[in-house]
């Protein structure tokens, strides 16, 4: 009689699955700031502080978000593991994660009601869960583009805007004790004017986000794969934009990547806006020649 052996398991792919962990354990440490935040609440430059570092946090995971499926396209290492552990990963650090960090931001300025504040974040969060889920169901990454808006990118955008905030109160925007080249610009705007502008303009922008930026993630609004697309690129003038980019980033990075964030939650339904008028349009001119 044959002795029974145990089914091999299939080795796992050891780096992108660490790339993977790291995300996590970025947004982990996100929302250790966020809580560390709220309760310094009472001193207004801590607070903007360890709200800026959880931001950043979320912002630093990203890379890693691309990097671990670079990886694992490079080493050809997928696994069932792999990908599980980046969908719980990804609703951890672009769902709960930066839904607390809107949390404390918003009870801090205390300008709707708790429960409001907390249906917001729920939206939020519980929306990027549903998207993560649908992508895994259906499997509609072709890598060129995503249908809804990435989860990722999501995030980002909301802790970008909660960024450019406290970069016009001018708390962040020094470093090592000067100002950063934002920072002098903003000492020629009068406080007030500033003030008016974080009160009137970004605090409800960050209201609205929260629900709009919920339902494009479940939507079928078409969205690029940027790292994808610059990778098949061949045009090198694409060059003199990348480098105009990084300088950007260099000099304002908080503006930069507010203006980048929106910009691509825009872009994407105004593709999809044109695309449907193509398509219409061109349903109308068929049906006349007929």
């Amino acid at each position: 009689m044959s002795q029974l052996q145990r089914p091999r398991r299939r080795p796992i792919a050891l780096l992108p699955n660490t790339l993977t962990l790291v995300n996590a354990g970025l947004g982990l440490l996100a929302i250790s700031k966020a809580i560390d935040a709220l309760a310094l609440g009472s001193n207004q430059l801590l607070f903007d502080q360890n709200l800026e570092t959880a931001c950043w946090l979320i912002l630093a995971a990203g890379i890693f978000d691309a990097l671990d499926g670079k990886v694992a396209r490079l080493t050809n290492s997928f696994s069932d593991l792999g990908a599980q552990l980046d969908s719980l990963a990804d609703a951890l650090t672009f769902g709960v994660a930066p839904a607390i960090i809107a949390k404390v931001f918003l009870e801090q300025q205390a300008v709707t009601h708790s429960r409001i504040n907390f249906a917001l974040v729920a939206a939020f969060a519980l929306m990027a869960v549903l998207r993560l889920a649908r992508f895994n169901a259906e499997g509609d990454d072709d890598h060129v583009e995503f249908a809804g808006l990435p989860t990722p990118a999501a995030a980002g955008a909301l802790v970008a805007t909660i960024l450019m905030f406290l970069s016009l109160g001018g708390a962040i925007e020094t470093s090592d004790g000067s100002p950063t080249p934002v920072g002098r610009g903003l000492e020629y705007i009068p406080l007030a004017w500033r003030e008016a502008l974080t009160d009137t303009l970004l605090i409800p922008t960050i209201i609205l986000m929260l629900p709009a930026l919920a339902l494009l993630m479940v939507s079928r609004v078409r969205y690029s794969h940027f790292a994808t697309r610059l990778g098949q690129a061949q045009d090198r003038r694409l060059l003199v934009p990348i480098v105009f980019v990084m300088l950007g980033l260099y000099i304002a990075p908080v503006l930069s990547l507010f203006a980048f964030g929106l910009g691509y939650v825009g872009w994407g339904l105004w593709s999809t806006a044109a695309g449907r008028g193509r398509a219409a349009a061109a349903a109308a001119v068929e049906r006349d020649a007929a």
